[in-house]
């Protein structure tokens, strides 16, 4: 098996699936790229953790001999990263599994390993398939993936909820502190669906995928699986199992108390109020009186405390409520409108954040977050 390929190609394609490794992994062979040379002069590089399994493909300058080999990741990526853009030859011995690389001057010797132990790709079957632009999906996950939680008992919490209905699309994340739900109305499906995806390999794929509403993305899933593919990546990975908790039941719907306030002040002054709260409850107190925000934090084991105001449009009646600045931030973070609308009812109700105005009828998002008792 021999070819040759341009070492800024190589690179590329290895930092696209590097990605969803595992730096514990239970099997050794996960700690290796799989190599498959084909007859047609293609190259396809495949890394995985058993959950996840993702191939980029590349075109090499010249190919004999076709097969497969697995070649360790790490000394890989190493020795590519210090090369220029030169051509790179692999000779590999088959038999005795030596990876020989030439590359400028350069001679690097290497043993792979027995591509018959690396894992096989699931073949999906009775799928569906729906074709989303790339920008969109970049956003949706950037929108959401922030809002999952990280309790192991609660696997389902991990994930990001996709529902496809016949007129639109629900991407929903939720730790039980704050949720987000952002809905896109330009989806079209005949059949509806429910399930959750997990959370690295949609991080990874918001890191790698061009942010390009002309860059399709092939979405196909079943009960078990879901595939992504698009330009000369392809990804495959396991649904998490089980029922997503129903977040239209925590949503408030009567929410009478209305704030308007600009999104870009309020993140600021919280940045700066946070600094003197509690580091354990990031507990920032919101007092609102007529046409005024008052932030107030306070760490009293440091006898610390901070308090800024706000020029705010606020309709309903005065309110103190507490709410985590660290998730508040977050966000705000996420959010782009210049001024935002935050809904509230009770102090101890979850309350509402949306954008003012939304430029793109597109898209709709709504973000919740609970409250934290305030202390005296």
């Amino acid at each position: 098996m021999k070819f040759i390929i341009s070492s800024t190609s190589l690179l590329k394609s290895l930092q696209k699936i590097s990605g969803v490794m595992s730096s514990s992994n239970t099997l050794p062979i996960l700690d290796d790229f799989l190599f498959e040379l084909s007859e047609e002069k293609s190259l396809k590089i495949t890394a995985s953790d058993l959950e996840t399994t993702i191939s980029a493909f590349v075109q090499v300058d010249m190919a004999e001999d076709p097969g497969k080999i697995a070649i360790p990741a790490r000394m890989l990526l190493d020795i590519t990263k210090t090369f220029p853009n030169i051509p790179v030859t692999f000779n590999v011995d088959l038999s005795s599994q030596e990876v020989q690389l030439l590359a400028g001057e350069g001679k690097y010797k290497l043993i792979g390993h027995n591509s018959e132990e690396f894992p096989q790709v699931p073949q999906l079957e009775d799928t569906i398939s729906v074709t989303l632009n790339a920008s969109m999906l970049v956003n949706a996950f950037g929108k959401t993936l922030f809002a999952t939680g990280n309790d192991e008992l609660r696997p389902v919490m991990s994930g990001v909820l996709c529902e496809i209905e016949q007129d639109h699309m629900n991407f929903v994340a939720t730790d039980a502190h704050k949720l987000v739900r952002y809905r896109r109305n330009d989806i079209k499906s005949e059949k509806s669906a429910s399930f959750i995806l997990p959370k690295k390999p949609l991080s990874h794929l918001k890191n790698i995928m061009p942010d390009d509403p002309e860059t399709e993305v092939k979405m196909e899933y079943n009960e078990t699986n879901v595939v992504f593919e698009y330009d000369d990546v392809t990804m495959i990975c396991r649904l998490i199992d089980g029922k997503y908790p129903n977040y239209e039941a925590v949503i408030p719907t009567q929410n009478p108390y209305k704030l308007v306030v600009n999104r870009k002040n309020l993140l600021d002054s919280l940045r700066r109020v946070a600094i003197f709260g509690s580091k354990s409850t990031h507990q920032v107190r919101f007092k609102i009186s007529g046409q005024e925000l008052v932030l107030t934090a306070e760490d009293i084991d440091y006898s610390s405390n901070a308090k800024e105001r706000l020029s705010c449009n606020y309709s309903g009646e005065d309110i103190e409520i507490g709410f985590n600045s660290k998730f508040m931030q977050e966000m705000l973070n996420t959010l782009e409108a210049e001024n935002i609308d935050i809904e509230l009812s009770a102090p101890n109700r979850a309350g509402i954040i949306l954008p003012d105005t939304n430029n793109n009828e597109k898209e709709n998002i709504l973000m919740l977050i609970m409250p934290v008792m305030l202390t005296q």
